[in-house]
């Protein structure tokens, strides 16, 4: 994106794999809910693993935004990176044999933007052209404006098979597998029971740079489970294999066993460099009461963080004040050079807290009483035109009540969310929660049909066109975007297209700041945590890496190691045995 690429050309792997790894065994995941489609391009059903469409080009997981040749061998492009011409890779073939083609390029294009979800109709809008230049080669031709990411956006282009869709409705959820170029396929399925895919014996990229000691097995298989509770409870008898922890509690609680004490199961934290976003409450700003700046900061002031971290997440959290945190793009302290340059654009069309005050998220003293912080949210309430009657907060003018519901899907949420209730409840505010199935819980999302939420958009270390998508006004009302909270503001659209224009990293970084700011200001989310870390729990059958990645670990790049994996049976006998005698 910005500079030089780490890899020269003609590299023989990434870093962070084993390019000699053998290729062997099964891996076994655990997913919770259910899924009732093959297609996650579009909009409808819950989709389920499968064997993957590739892109033309992958990205590098040490680098903040890089790309390499993977269905595209070569590529051109101008200094203005006005166009991108891919010369397809002559070996790319789907699994029927077929070869993929530039026709099956363009025809992608076309089927994801008229077609598929809204995330596509953002990423490309400013393709004006796409045409074969060549055998083998496309061109794609973007619209006038600065837009340095689109090239490196169109290799993220998932490749679909034309000869496979064009008679096939691709708005529909389907449990057909699709056609696909990678190097799985799958092998069987039970909806909502579990899918296994098959490692394809000769597949066409198994030797490229970006592909050389990666997808080790023989087949994974995803087994799907009610809820993390129970998926956890597999894990430990060990029904599967790898198993990534995002429960606080659970990590520091519910793995104190024999086999974790013997290292049989493994349980260990890798520190994530890249910015994980911020998990929070978004408010449904679409909605009363929730369009009122005032009363969106006033609700900040209920959650008692610090609280929650001690009580319910066991001190494991830090609580995020950007939605960038933890990296260099995070907004701090208060505006200066071109950030504030940026900035000053948009005096009085921002809140001037931009400009006077660094953004921090209400604290307390951990105590479990806010009683500061609710006198605060009051105030700012009564300016929002609110007042308590008879021990209720309603509206000054029309007395309606000040009452909203909260839409979650994990039960194990319920330890946080019910104390930050109980704080609403003190402000005279009445709160329904709402605990629904996966499926219906993505339906409401899709369709807005919410009040409050916990979300994150994570962010990547090198933010572009996908921001549209995130706080575009144009996203705001399209279902399936990620503008969770109905943002519609054009100072944050210019901001957003600013971001997408910078020259240089430096530019890109000060650019981030301030749009990271400006969202930060209008109080559309509750801040509520964020992890530097990932934490992962495995049996003891894998072979790793040395080297851990920018973007954290990924099962993907390790393989079985045999004698582990054959020992480990005999190994938890063994420890069972000795548990009993010591019992008896």
């Amino acid at each position: 994106m910005h500079g030089e690429p780490k890899y020269e050309p003609g590299f023989a792997h990434f870093d962070y794999v084993n390019p000699d790894a053998p290729k062997g065994g099964i891996l076994k995941l655990g997913a919770s809910g259910t899924f009732d489609t093959f297609n996650p391009f579009n909009a409808k059903g819950t989709p389920g693993p499968s064997a993957g469409i590739e892109t033309l080009l992958a990205q590098s997981d040490d680098e903040p935004f890089t790309m390499y040749g993977l269905l595209a061998e070569t590529i051109e492009w101008p200094e203005d990176r006005s166009w991108i011409i891919f010369h397809l890779n002559p070996k790319a073939r789907w699994h029927d044999g077929m070869p993929v083609t530039p026709e099956d390029v363009i025809f992608s294009l076309d089927k994801l933007r008229t077609e598929g979800r809204p995330l596509y109709r953002f990423y490309y809008q400013s393709v004006v052209a796409a045409e074969k230049v060549g055998e083998r080669s496309v061109k794609f031709t973007f619209a006038e404006g600065e837009n340095r990411e689109l090239p490196l956006i169109m290799g993220q282009l998932p490749v679909l098979p034309k000869h496979y869709w064009e008679d096939r409705d691709f708005t529909a959820a389907t449990l057909e597998p699709p056609l696909s170029s990678g190097p799985y396929k799958v092998k069987g399925f039970e909806p909502g029971r579990f899918v296994e895919l098959e490692r394809v014996e000769d597949y066409w990229g198994e030797d490229t740079s970006v592909r050389r000691g990666t997808n080790n097995y023989n087949i994974i298989r995803y087994d799907y489970f009610r809820d993390r509770t129970i998926e956890r409870e597999a894990l430990k008898a060990g029904q599967f294999d790898y198993f990534e922890e995002n429960s606080a509690k659970e990590w520091a609680t519910a793995f104190e066993l024999p086999v974790v004490q013997a290292n049989l199961l493994i349980k260990e934290r890798f520190l994530n460099k890249s910015s994980g976003g911020m998990q929070a409450f978004y408010m449904n700003s679409r909605r009363e009461p929730f369009t009122n700046r005032k009363v969106r900061q006033a609700l900040a002031y209920a959650f008692d963080f610090e609280w929650t971290n001690k009580t319910a997440y066991y001190g494991q959290y830090e609580r995020p004040a950007s939605f960038f945190a933890p990296t260099e793009l995070a907004a701090t302290g208060l505006p200066q050079g071109e950030e504030l340059e940026i900035l000053e654009r948009y005096r009085g069309r921002v809140p001037e807290e931009v400009f006077t005050t660094p953004y921090v998220s209400p604290g307390t003293d951990g105590s479990g009483w806010p009683r500061k912080n609710l006198q605060t949210a009051f105030d700012l309430l009564a300016e929002a035109g609110w007042v308590v009657r008879d021990m209720r907060l309603v509206n000054e003018e029309t007395g309606q009540p000040f009452r909203f519901e909260f839409l979650y899907v994990d039960q194990g949420q319920e330890r946080v969310l019910l104390p930050f209730f109980h704080n609403l409840q003190r402000l005279g505010i009445t709160v329904r929660p709402r605990l629904v199935d996966t499926s219906q819980y993505i339906n409401r999302v899709r369709s807005r049909d919410f009040d409050m939420m916990i979300f994150n958009n994570a962010q990547a270390l090198s933010p572009g066109n996908e921001q549209r998508e995130y706080w575009g006004s144009h996203a705001a009302d399209e279902p399936s975007s990620r503008n969770i909270a109905g943002i519609k503001d054009p100072v944050i659209d210019e901001l957003i297209e600013l971001v997408i224009a910078a020259p240089s990293r430096e530019s890109l970084v000060q650019r981030t700041r301030a749009l990271d700011r400006v969202l930060l200001w209008g109080h559309y989310v509750i801040p509520q945590l964020i992890a530097p870390f990932d934490r992962i729990v495995f049996w003891d059958k894998f072979g790793r890496p040395e080297i851990t990645p920018l973007n954290g670990p990924s099962v993907l790049y390790w393989w079985i190691d045999k004698e582990k994996a054959d020992s480990l049976p005999r190994r938890r006998r063994n420890l069972e045995g000795a548990e009993s005698a010591q019992a008896n």
